[in-house]
């Protein structure tokens, strides 16, 4: 039985009438909205300690101190502001009166859209709380593009996330699929994507990144999800922006591991071909799902596992993993562009190019889709390398020099080759 979505202003208030949750926001960037709903639902002395919006950077550098990168809006800024005012609760918040007091810590660090239009609004939020008086503190945190055209639409979805996420620390810990899902509760669909989340503590000790990003996706909060080779989950433009990238597709069913040796001789390509240095190069192997999780059984559990064991497989070698569902190269290649990287190389096998140039593939609108797929494709600095196959049946070995295409995708196809859009990766033929 599906649990009763309550309101924002009633999350509120049922935090704010436990006389055993007490703890301090911290808001900087979008004015202090979390804090706003819960003065305004009521009772709000029992749960606030304290709220505070750092606004200037150096009053925000001589409370939390100074961030390398020089970005305000990061994970890295968002985990000081958690530290530091947890830390601030146990330090003064002594005696008597606070014996039965759970601590928590809320924080967030967003940017919301500027009068110009011309920014990218997203934001942390997070939580560091604890469940029983002095014990131990857990923490979820999570990352949010804003896609309302209006600053003032965004700071009110910003609020509501806030009470979401604390509601859900405190009521949902123990069902983090459903804990994951309120995140969203009373939000208009298509106003936020929450595209990275991260649970730590002893509640939740029996999760990790893969398996909680799994659950993003399969909720239709996000696309896609980026690990890291030790299975730690990553913001795609802290990974990514201004960083040339290489992509190794593959689908989450095949049998077999992805064949690395392959891959590396296409990237040894790819960086021959571009000049990039090693240092400016970001190699990933995808897990593409093809939308699997929409269509199983919403508790098929068993599959989100299947998926994480063969993402883990893969970091385990020393590889990043984005797992998506991205069916097509246009999806992933717009996808990859919100994090500005400098190019991106998609690796695919020449079977899967030539029904993309077979009329008979698609409907009588064939050369209006196919038009809007190059476009959408190749307008992002992006580069298909291309394996070949060997065809048993005509004993030959397939590249883009003899693939069959239709004639009317034919120009278009020479096109992309004259002009090195598409690339066959060399030296593959002899050892297939």
């Amino acid at each position: 039985m599906s649990l009763e979505i309550l309101d924002t202003r009633r999350k509120a208030l049922t935090i704010n009438l436990d006389p055993n949750i007490y703890g301090t926001f911290a808001e900087i960037g979008a004015g202090q909205e979390v804090a706003r709903n819960f003065f305004t639902a009521g009772a709000a002395s029992g749960t606030i300690a304290k709220t505070m919006s750092a606004y200037d950077m150096t009053f925000s550098n001589e409370i939390y101190g100074q961030e390398e990168s020089g970005r305000y809006v990061s994970k890295s800024r968002l985990i000081k502001m958690l530290d530091y005012e947890f830390k601030l609760l146990g330090d003064r918040l002594f005696g008597d009166k606070y014996q039965t007091k759970t601590f928590f810590a809320f924080a967030d660090t967003v940017t919301t859209l500027n009068y110009n239009k011309t920014n990218d609004p997203h934001g942390w939020l997070g939580i560091k709380f604890q469940l029983e008086p002095y014990g131990p503190p857990h923490e979820i945190i999570f990352h949010v593009r804003l896609l309302d055209s209006d600053a003032s639409l965004q700071q009110n979805v910003l609020g509501i996330l806030g009470v979401n996420l604390v509601y859900a620390a405190f009521h949902l810990h123990h069902d983090p699929k459903a804990m994951i899902e309120s995140l969203a509760d009373n939000l208009t669909q298509g106003s936020v994507e929450i595209d990275l989340i991260s649970v730590k503590g002893p509640v939740f000790e029996f999760l990790d990144d893969i398996l909680v990003n799994l659950y993003l996706i399969q909720k239709g909060f996000s696309s896609a999800a980026i690990f890291d080779n030790y299975a730690k989950v990553k913001q795609a433009k802290d990974l990514m922006y201004k960083k040339h990238i290489m992509i190794l597709r593959t689908r989450f069913n095949q049998k077999v591991l992805p064949d690395f040796d392959l891959f590396h001789q296409a990237v040894e390509q790819y960086k021959a071909t571009l000049a990039i240095n090693e240092t400016e190069l970001v190699t990933l192997a995808e897990l593409t799902l093809n939308n699997m999780m929409e269509k199983a059984d919403k508790s098929d559990e068993d599959l989100l596992k299947r998926v994480a064991k063969r993402a883990r497989e893969i970091t385990e070698k020393g590889h990043y993993v984005i797992i998506s569902n991205f069916n097509r190269h246009n999806k992933l290649a717009k996808y990859l562009s919100l994090a500005k990287p400098k190019s991106v190389g998609i690796t695919t096998n020449i079977s899967n190019l030539k029904h993309i140039f077979q009329s008979e593939n698609y409907g009588e609108n064939y050369t209006n889709e196919l038009l809007a797929y190059i476009s959408d494709l190749f307008s992002r600095n992006v580069k298909l390398l291309t394996y070949p196959y060997r065809d048993i049946k005509n004993k030959t070995i397939v590249t883009t020099k003899n693939v069959e295409v239709s004639p009317e995708a034919k120009p278009l196809f020479d096109f992309l080759i004259q002009n090195k859009y598409i690339i066959d990766i060399e030296e593959i033929a002899e050892i297939i």
